[in-house]
């Protein structure tokens, strides 16, 4: 089990960038898929992206690819979400989670997760 941390949120106008923060805890991280969900208010926790820990590889959801940026420090055991040209429909609460082996796109398939923070995006 890892234990995740996030920061980072906060309120951002339409067309501004944003980076959040996920540090982890974990020893073995090189065995672990880091992945960044949201959940707007109302609606299912969705994938927004993943990394694999050691080769950093990253997988982005269609509606975040080429606005949104995953990567990770070794040193600091910690994962990024890069977020650039925010739109309202971005605003949720977003988590950090993390799985042993390869990346999914299901929330399910993740069983440690971080509380969320909060991203608004004001139009």
């Amino acid at each position: 089990q890892v234990q995740l941390v996030e920061s980072g949120g906060g309120l951002v106008q339409a067309g501004g960038s944003l980076r959040l923060s996920c540090a982890a805890s974990s020893l073995f991280l090189d065995l672990y898929n880091m992945a960044w969900f949201r959940q707007a208010p109302g609606k299912e926790r969705l994938f927004v992206g993943s990394i694999d820990w050691k080769s950093g590889t990253s997988t982005y959801a269609d509606s975040v690819k080429g606005r949104f940026t995953i990567s990770r420090d070794n040193a600091k055991k910690s994962v990024y979400l890069q977020m650039n040209s925010l739109k309202a429909e971005d605003t949720a609460v977003y988590y950090c989670a993390a799985r042993i082996g390869g990346t999914r796109g299901t929330n399910t398939a993740y069983p440690d997760w971080g509380q969320g923070t909060q991203v608004t995006v004001s139009s």
